[in-house]
């Protein structure tokens, strides 16, 4: 069977890697780590096709260390601790730590990741895990605390033009072609900012050469990618595309669609309590102040997922699934908190007011801590206009009510209170 191209035209070098050069550009944090020699545990977390498992082996290579591999699909407890002992084994006097790299380090269980503590703490190995998920809810507290967390991004439409650049001049198999690329939009937009998908399309259009010339369109391409189109596939691409179709059919008020792709992901085998997770993240950023029950049935949702299993936790998902498809939407709280912490991130540090502060001692009180703070059930209907924000920033209006009847109510009480000080558009 013929080697990938993806495989193929995978890079050993970081000069040879495409993307995420915040981590291994000039001034990254890998590539410093890598020159100096010193390296910490730490996790890559991105989507699919980014170069998670390729950075992993260059590092390896770079920094001259043993790797040892692991996927986190099949490994138990005992292959973890096996892998752990053959690698203090076979590691001489004097020479680093090797690393020992987990796929998908999401889809370990506690004890598996407890089984990793002892040596990663004593630096008897150096970890680098691979998730598509955000470890802050996959990866136990204290092996995250051990790890430092790397984002990486899709690549951007420039990063995936020097992969098909590099492809069909440098790979044994594609430089043999003559490549004329008519149309590109389909090419890149269904590789959406995966590398190895768009070398996985680059592979289906060998197929379509037709003396020794391959005319890339837009119609080429689709028709190669419905022909070869497999299954759902929860550890391939299908995967990712039928749960952004599921998300999206939610969040587009469309029950039959939503529960259609919700049978989908089912049927091909997804962790069901997966599927509830992101059930809660949606009723949070697109259902939320319109209609706050709809986080309350998600999070019941989930516990009652993880309690019952499957096949009847098919039925509380379908009802979650269904419940916030019809809901009113609104992501007004996802926009004010982002828009907060875009202040917050972008400005210099801003002092707490001295009314707002905690006088807890008598030397606080003599500088002025909480003095002039008013009370607000001292006041008729449990309100007293004064200022919550720090100096230079009052009035800024971070939350904007979005036009459905729970928000609206909320403006009205908002311009009652506040008058127009947060803005004209708190009540449409």
């Amino acid at each position: 069977m013929a080697t990938p191209l993806a495989e193929r035209m995978r890079p050993t070098t970081l000069e040879g890697y495409v993307g995420q050069q915040h981590l291994v550009g000039p001034s990254g944090i890998i590539r410093r780590m890598v020159e100096s020699g010193h390296l910490s545990p730490f996790i890559l977390w991105g989507p699919p096709g980014v170069g998670k498992t390729t950075l992993a082996h260059i590092v390896s290579l770079a920094s001259g260390r043993a790797f040892y591999t692991l996927s986190a699909v099949n490994a138990g407890v005992k292959d973890v601790r096996d892998t752990l002992n053959t690698a203090r084994q076979t590691q001489f006097m004097g020479s680093p730590a090797p690393i020992l790299f987990i796929d998908e380090i999401h889809r370990f269980n506690k004890s598996q990741q407890d089984s990793l503590l002892g040596s990663v703490e004593k630096g008897k190995v150096v970890l680098i895990g691979a998730t598509t998920e955000n470890p802050s809810f996959e990866v136990i507290s204290p092996l995250l605390s051990r790890c430092q967390v790397y984002t990486l991004s899709p690549l951007s439409l420039a990063e995936l033009e020097v992969l098909v650049q590099r492809a069909i001049t440098q790979d044994v198999e594609l430089k043999k072609l003559t490549f004329d690329f008519q149309e590109t939009a389909a090419l890149y937009g269904y590789a959406g900012g995966d590398g190895r998908r768009l070398l996985n399309i680059l592979d289906l259009l060998q197929s379509a050469a037709e003396n020794g010339r391959v005319t890339v369109t837009n119609a080429l391409v689709e028709r190669l990618l419905q022909t070869n189109s497999a299954r759902y596939d929860k550890g391939g691409d299908m995967h990712y595309d039928c749960i952004s179709a599921f998300i999206k059919s939610v969040r587009g008020s469309d029950p039959n669609g939503a529960i259609y792709w919700l049978a989908r992901i089912l049927e091909g085998g997804e962790d069901p309590v997966f599927i509830a997770r992101r059930l809660v993240i949606l009723a949070a950023e697109d259902i939320g102040l319109a209609n706050p029950n709809g986080l309350l049935l998600a999070q019941a949702g989930m516990e009652t997922v993880k309690s019952i299993g499957m096949p009847e936790a098919r039925i509380p998902l379908a009802e979650v699934t269904i419940y916030l498809a019809n809901s009113a939407k609104s992501n007004s709280a996802y926009l004010a908190i982002n828009a907060a912490l875009e202040q917050v991130r972008h400005d210099t540090p801003r002092e707490v007011p001295l009314h707002l502060r905690n006088a807890s001692t008598g030397l606080m009180k003599q500088l002025g801590y909480a003095e002039g703070y008013r009370y607000a059930h001292d006041y008729p209907r449990h309100f007293v206009e004064q200022e919550f924000l720090p100096a230079g920033l009052e009035g800024t209006q971070f939350y904007i009510p979005a036009d459905n009847a729970r928000e609206q109510e909320a403006a009205r009480t908002i311009l009652e209170r506040w008058g127009t000080k947060y803005g004209k558009d708190a009540s449409v």
